[in-house]
Order: structure tokens, then sequence, then C-alpha cells
């Protein structure tokens, strides 16, 4: 489902850079990427994201050479480090953005399924600020999910929770990347974390991604 040929990008004004990084995830597999801070790991989820572009090498997701296509275009959701909500925007809004950035409608209800899966019922008209850490997170993934993407990509996305509530997370995206049939590409410091949820297990280093 990810398939990364050849992938090199280099920072403005040099130093930082990827290169020649290739990457197979097979589709509706859990893989979990771990490497210390600054080895790269958020910058080759932009790549895929399309919020960067690489200087050379291909993307291709389901078959598809996805390199050059505008993030709306490429059927992923993405779950940044710092969840992105809108702060002027209630929760209700968040979750329906995708839909209105893609152009499409929510014909089979799947806005209100994952309001309910998600148990956010409740929170709907609420703003960013009347969120705790668990329920920012649980409307951003909400969000990620509402265009059916094909590719779900989370960047740290437990690090801000304590220990109990990160251990009711873990068993909530489980959840849904088995009932959502989902390829996840999870980014994270936590071996926890991946021993608990990854069924692929990568490593980066030097711009590299090698088996964990």
């Amino acid at each position: 489902m990810i398939c990364l040929e050849s992938i090199s990008w280099t920072a403005p004004g040099g130093g930082f850079g990827l290169r020649e990084v290739s990457l197979d995830i097979p589709a509706e597999s859990y893989a979990v990427l771990m490497g210390s801070t600054g080895c790269g790991k958020t910058t080759l989820l932009e790549l895929l994201c399309g919020l960067r572009m690489p200087s050379r090498g291909k993307i291709r997701l389901d078959g598809q050479d996805v390199t050059h296509l505008e993030p709306r275009q490429r059927g992923i959701g993405y779950v940044p480090q710092d969840l992105a909500l809108f702060p002027a925007t209630r929760v209700r809004e968040q979750i329906r953005f995708p839909l209105k950035m893609r152009g499409l409608k929510d014909d089979q209800g799947l806005v209100d399924e994952l309001v309910s899966e998600l148990g956010i019922g409740h929170l709907l008209d609420r703003l960013p600020e009347a969120l705790s850490g668990g329920e920012k997170q649980r409307v951003a993934l909400a969000r990620a999910l509402a265009a059916r993407p094909r590719v779900l990509l989370l960047d740290e996305p437990l690090s801000a929770l304590d220990e109990g509530t990160r251990t009711s997370a873990m068993e909530l995206l489980r959840a849904l990347w088995q009932r959502h049939r989902l390829t996840v590409l999870h980014v994270t410091h936590s071996s926890a974390e991946a021993a608990a949820l990854g069924r692929l297990r990568l490593r980066m280093d030097g711009g590299q991604v090698t088996p964990a």
C-alpha cells in the first residue's frame, strides 16, 4: 500500500536530509516507525502527505504514483504531533473539514459512526480550548478518518497522554485499525507502543529506514 522508491529530500540551506529512502508497507498493516529525535520521522510523514516534495524518487500508494499530487488528492488521513485542531472551530466542523476540502458528502453516515465509536458526541459544540488532551486526540482521529482514507499516518499520537489514558488510547487505535481495515504508519519514541501495536516494526537512523 505504501511504497517509497529512493526518496531524497534536503532541508533548505542544506544540512539535514533524507537520501535514497526506500520503504514498502503492505496493505492493512500496522507499521510502527521508531527513531531518535531529529532523525527524519516527521519529514517522512510529511513527504507521504504531500506537505513536502521530494527532490528525487517516487511515492506510490496502492500502486498509484502520488509523488506530485496535492495532499487532498492522496487519500491519506494524517494526525500530526500537535494535532493541529483549529482553535476557533467547534468539534463538529473540525471533523467535517476533510469532507469539505475534498468535495465529499457523508452519504453513509461515517461521521456519526466515528463520533459514536470514539465517544465524542458530547463534545461536538465545544472549542478545542475546552477539551482535555485525550479528547483532542479523539477529535483529531475522527477528523483524519472522516474522508475514508486509504492510509492513516500518526505522528507521536500518544506522547501528550498520561500512562492510563495512553493504554486505553492504544486499545482504541488497534480497534480503529481493525474495524476500518486501514494501513497505518505510526511514529513513536515508545518501545511499549511499538510492542503493543506494531505488526511491522521499523527504525529510522541516519535518514534511512530499516527493520527494527
